[in-house]
């Protein structure tokens, strides 16, 4: 095995906390939006939503998706939950 230099093995070791890090918010952000696409009422959407646009702005936030992309997804959101009764 190839010889690392002190500053690659850190570098390793922050990638892979990043790496879990970036994981958990992804599969909260994927939670939440599913919460969203499960409500029956409109009510519960809307509120299933707020949680979801805080969580998805966070994921932004910190570039675990675009921002377009965030924008993309909470519109898509609110389009269904208009198409609700």
């Amino acid at each position: 095995m190839a010889k690392r230099s002190l500053s690659a093995i850190r570098q390793a070791r922050k990638n892979i906390r990043r790496r879990l890090r970036n994981r958990a918010r992804r599969n909260a952000m994927k939670k939440a939006i599913k919460l969203v696409r499960a409500a029956k009422t409109k009510e519960e959407a809307f509120k299933a939503f707020t949680a979801a646009q805080s969580i998805i702005d966070r994921c932004a936030r910190h570039r675990v998706i675009h921002p377009n992309t965030a924008s993309r997804l909470k519109s898509r959101l609110i389009q269904q939950i208009s198409y609700l009764s």
